[in-house]
């Protein structure tokens, strides 16, 4: 995970809802640790003002799997980079494509040659806009 240079480790929800907003193009996106579920991750993605958070985790047999969409078929993926390119096509069960990596600057500054790497997750029902806060069906990440 460190690889990525969207990961931006365990940065709150806050500071990456920050980050995107403040990125401010719909298809923004990042990847940080989820703050309630040790070993899980948070793909944040902005759309429209709002930022969606889809969980991204290991399955037992170490595949790759975002939440998407209900009625969206789960799919398994080898590696996280391949999940992240998956979801930069539209469709694929969030709510905009990835098209704007967010990327940690802190450690672009420390890896050079990995600004190149994309990255994707995906989401379940919390969305933000302008500081106000909704859940549609989730607890808080």
């Amino acid at each position: 995970m460190e690889a990525l240079p969207i990961y931006h480790g365990g940065i709150t929800r806050e500071t990456g809802e920050k980050l995107l907003l403040a990125a401010g193009a719909d298809g923004s996106y990042l990847l940080r640790d989820s703050e309630s579920i040790p070993g899980v991750y948070c793909l944040c993605v902005l759309h429209q003002g709002y930022v969606y958070t889809y969980r991204v985790s290991k399955t037992e047999t170490g595949s790759w799997s975002a939440e998407t969409a209900p009625g969206v078929h789960r799919r398994l993926f080898r590696k996280m980079h391949n999940l992240i390119s998956a979801f930069q096509k539209p469709d694929q069960g969030i709510v905009t494509p990835l098209k704007h990596p967010v990327v940690n600057h802190a450690k672009a500054r420390c890896s050079p040659g990995t600004h190149g790497v994309q990255a994707a997750s995906a989401v379940r029902g919390r969305a933000l806009h302008g500081g106000g806060n909704f859940d549609l069906n989730e607890p808080k990440m």
